[in-house]
């Protein structure tokens, strides 16, 4: 097949993903957030003029999906007649195509699912996975599950739902802390760990509820339990109050999730503000923006470890040059017809090419909005 090819048709959707249980984290306890019951993300398919489709997303919790719509519906029509393989030239017309809003935020985010697409496209030509295509430094990489322990769930529900996730070859667990009696979190976490036993990986995640003085409390007190990190601990934008907990705690910090740049990353990165950094692909603008962060990152020696969207974020972390973690979600599972593999506390990178991921018919029955662009 000759590389010279062009876009010929775009199709953006927006499709609300119901939740099976209303999601509480330390945001909801606190009266900050309302609890979560869906997820609304904008997905972009892409074909070309010889045949090949791309399909990537990005995604919002509680705000931001008809915003994240909306900018992308507006300039995806400038990628029309474009080689797919240019996907930084296509980076920057769509771009300038929006300058007047930024780039970051639901900007930027709009263009992630396009750049998504325009990579699981690329990889597709190759005929190889993602990870492949980026070059894999594994082909299997650490898995923890996240979703079995919001603080809305019973310490009973916690460890029963830690019990599956290990059975099902997980090969850590991340809980919610972060409540307004600090001796509920400890009385959690020490019931966890018990549980748990020492051998199993064990994550908290704060979701930025801590000040300082606090954060720094409550870590000290953490140490005992042998956490694999203390996620959020600060308000995420904190740098300097994530780089002084770095310094004088034990237990590694992780953040990056809630950012929406590279400059933002960056920030992190240059002042040493985490030992493990947690960008998101459709966050940060998709993966070219997200390669940028990880040369950064691994320039500085720092661990990663992806937030959500294991879908996309499991390619990347294959391909980061030191061990990694991907966070394990289930809540994606009825949008896609495949399933990824877990065995021996390791997430398999699958060997269909691209992201090796294809829409399901419930997605499409989930879907509230969509346009076209370009011929069929």
């Amino acid at each position: 097949m000759s590389s010279a090819d062009a876009i010929r048709h775009i199709r953006l959707s927006s499709i609300t993903l119901p939740l099976s249980t209303a999601i509480s984290d330390a945001k909801v306890f606190t009266g900050r957030q309302k609890p979560m019951t869906e997820v609304v993300f904008l997905v972009a398919e892409i074909t070309t003029e010889q045949g090949l489709e791309g399909l990537g997303f990005s995604y919002s919790k509680r705000a931001g999906g008809p915003a994240q719509y909306a900018h992308a519906a507006e300039v995806a029509e400038a990628a029309l007649g474009a080689d797919p393989n240019d996907i930084g030239r296509i980076r920057e017309t769509l771009l300038w195509a929006g300058a007047s809003v930024g780039r970051s935020g639901a900007a930027s985010q709009a263009l992630a699912a396009i750049d998504v697409a325009l990579w699981d496209l690329k990889a597709k030509r190759a005929g190889l996975p993602l990870a492949k295509l980026l070059g894999a430094h594994r082909d299997a990489v650490r898995t923890y599950d996240t979703s079995g322990g919001f603080l809305h769930a019973s310490i009973e529900e916690i460890t029963a739902r830690a019990d599956e996730s290990l059975a099902a070859g997980i090969g850590g667990i991340k809980i919610k802390v972060g409540l307004p009696d600090a001796r509920e979190d400890m009385r959690r976490v020490a019931a966890v760990r018990e549980h748990l036993g020492p051998d199993v990986d064990l994550m908290v995640d704060a979701n930025q509820q801590w000040d300082r003085a606090t954060a720094l409390r409550m870590g000290r007190r953490l140490e005992e339990f042998d956490l694999t990190w203390i996620e959020e601990p600060v308000d995420a934008h904190d740098a300097e109050g994530h780089a002084r907990l770095t310094t004088a705690l034990d237990t590694p910090i992780a953040t990056g999730e809630m950012l929406a740049s590279v400059g933002e990353h960056r920030r992190l990165i240059e002042t040493r503000a985490c030992d493990i950094i947690q960008p998101d692909a459709p966050r940060v603008g998709g993966i070219t923006e997200f390669l940028r962060l990880a040369t950064l990152a691994d320039d500085a020696g720092l661990a990663l470890a992806p937030h959500f969207a294991m879908e996309i974020h499991l390619h990347l972390a294959a391909a980061y040059p030191t061990e990694t973690w991907v966070e394990h979600f289930d809540w994606l599972d009825p949008l896609f017809e495949e399933r990824l593999e877990i065995a021996e506390g390791r997430m398999l990178v699958p060997d269909r090419p691209g992201l090796g991921i294809t829409l399901s018919e419930q997605a499409r029955d989930w879907t509230t909005a969509s346009t076209e662009f370009g011929r069929r």
